[in-house]
């Protein structure tokens, strides 16, 4: 596989998690200082590791909650608790995950990312569609 298709397969993966919505929002904030890191993260996160047959979308999403609670990424980490919603994963799952994370990670990052996840299921019920999860 070349590049191209790489990033193509990228791409493909990047929206069946993220959704359009936010990987267009993305793109619209594409510049010349940041485009090249936009492609490498598409080729190499998504179009290499999450297109992996290894693991399924949901264990990798499961994966990535407790990631990003490990390093302390708030943003992702709201970000990657829509995307596990998208990827079939529940807010149970979700609450089994920080829980784990309590003793592993330690219970402040833990806390922060309770508060972080009832934050953003909080806005997704307030959308016009509904609740997820």
């Amino acid at each position: 596989m070349d590049e191209r298709e790489r990033l193509d397969r990228g791409m493909q993966v990047r929206r069946a998690v993220h959704g359009d919505e936010y990987v267009d929002k993305s793109i619209s904030r594409r510049t010349p200082f940041n485009g090249e890191f936009q492609d490498l993260l598409t080729r190499y996160a998504w179009g290499e590791i999450w297109a992996r047959p290894g693991l399924d979308r949901r264990t990798r999403s499961l994966l990535c909650l407790a990631m990003m609670v490990a390093l302390n990424r708030g943003d992702e980490f709201q970000l990657h608790v829509r995307s596990a919603l998208n990827n079939g994963v529940t807010r149970e799952e979700i609450k089994e995950v920080l829980l784990q994370t309590a003793v592993y990670c330690g219970i402040p990052a833990a806390n922060s990312a309770f508060h972080l996840a009832a934050q953003t299921f909080a806005e997704i019920d307030q959308q016009p569609e509904g609740g997820r999860g």
